[in-house]
């Protein structure tokens, strides 16, 4: 009897649970939200801004910091230029050594003839682009007995570029060579690495007098011109000439910079630092 009991309650329960559901339970459906709805944005990858080294002669610095660096980022703002402002003649030989420039600006031709020689630029896109003036200083309101070229021998001390490696030298050297008293100033000329420490030089009061040229003279207020060099004493003009380097990892940007500098907008920046145009 005990045992029908026991079968009978089971039965019930199980007849109860079955029916008191009725249906399976509901399973929630997976809520789909918005992130899973809308279109993933994808970054976009923004090229990093090409970076071109100017190699440019000393003389060059303010007018490319100044003014053209400047008038080049407005129309090109991906185009960064890092200069590197020294004398031709050490600029030649870091080129030489492996700075990778992508433009060099020479104070004069020997440096960019070299390397063309050295088959670092192509001879058929160098631009003669400038022309430069060169001067005789002393510093501003000095006395002095100096009054030409051809009377340098006067002074105390003389500040002139190296003649190896400062185009300013070279033509220094060049000149009074042929006015007939360079070896006569040997005993007080102090040689500068490049033609900014020679103006400073004179602008310090720690020379006499100094050769450099004339746009270096008129961007130091504390030098004043004692007398420009004769016209006719130099074999050829003071030409500063630009190339892009075969080796330049940027080629079309360094093209493209050479024909910014032949601009109308380069063009009136170099005059109004006191550079001619070359026509």
């Amino acid at each position: 009897m005990k045992k029908l009991l026991s079968f009978l309650l089971i039965m019930a329960v199980v007849t109860v649970t079955t029916f008191a559901g009725g249906k399976k339970a509901a399973v929630p459906e997976p809520q789909t939200t918005a992130s899973q709805t809308s279109p993933v944005a994808v970054p976009q990858v923004v090229a990093p801004p090409v970076v071109i080294t100017l190699a440019a002669a000393a003389s060059l610095e303010k007018a490319f910091t100044g003014e053209l660096i400047p008038a080049w980022l407005k129309d090109h703002p991906t185009v960064t230029i890092e200069g590197v402002y020294d004398s031709s003649g050490r600029l030649q030989t870091q080129i030489e050594n492996g700075l990778s420039a992508d433009v060099f600006f020479s104070a004069a031709t020997r440096q960019m003839d070299a390397l063309v020689k050295g088959g670092y630029i192509d001879a058929q896109v160098v631009s003669p682009l400038l022309e430069n003036k060169i001067v005789l200083i002393k510093p501003q309101g000095r006395a002095t007995t100096v009054t030409a070229f051809d009377n340098i021998q006067r002074a105390a001390t003389i500040a002139v570029g190296d003649p190896k490696v400062v185009p300013a030298g070279q033509y220094a050297q060049e000149a009074l060579t042929t006015i007939g008293n360079w070896n006569a100033i040997q005993g007080k000329v102090s040689l500068g690495s490049n033609v900014t420490e020679v103006l400073n030089w004179v602008a310090e009061a720690s020379a006499e007098v100094g050769i450099v040229y004339a746009t270096d003279a008129a961007s130091q207020p504390k030098v004043e011109v004692v007398a420009p060099l004769p016209a006719g004493v130099l074999a050829t003009p003071v030409i500063y000439p630009a190339a892009p380097l075969k080796a330049s990892a940027h080629g079309k940007e360094a093209a493209d910079f050479i024909v910014f500098l032949k601009s109308p907008t380069a063009a009136a920046i170099f005059e109004k630092y006191g550079f001619a145009l070359v026509k």
